[in-house]
């Protein structure tokens, strides 16, 4: 998987543009459906990543990119990670990019792309 471009609101992998966040599953990219989120957006001033999205746990790795920093993870989602014996690793989205690009084996990845 190349990781060609990152910029507020956009990201470019192997040559495709999304203008939305993405969830990385296998190498597989797709859209983050945050709607089962958003129910929370009041107690953190912003929709945070919780338990009610379709997060990909099958990984031993899971990278979180927090935009410039400003996602909430939900502790529910810290705990899950931590039960299932997954690494989880929550950074700023272009660190995210960079630790992505270093090494993928086993990894999956949810990348906010904004804020």
């Amino acid at each position: 998987m190349r990781f060609d471009a990152f910029s507020f609101g956009s990201i470019s992998i192997d040559g495709v543009t999304y203008p939305h966040d993405v969830v990385i599953d296998h190498g597989e990219v797709r859209k983050r459906r945050k709607k089962p989120s958003k129910r929370f957006r009041d107690a953190y001033g912003h929709t945070p990543l919780s338990i009610e999205e379709e997060i990909p746990w099958d990984c031993r790795r899971l990278v979180i990119g927090t935009g410039a920093g400003a996602l909430p993870v939900m502790s529910e989602v810290r705990r899950e990670a931590e039960r299932r014996g997954i690494e989880l690793i929550v950074r700023p989205t272009a660190e995210a990019i960079e630790m992505l690009q270093e090494g993928q084996k086993h990894t999956n990845a949810i990348l906010h792309l904004t804020c």
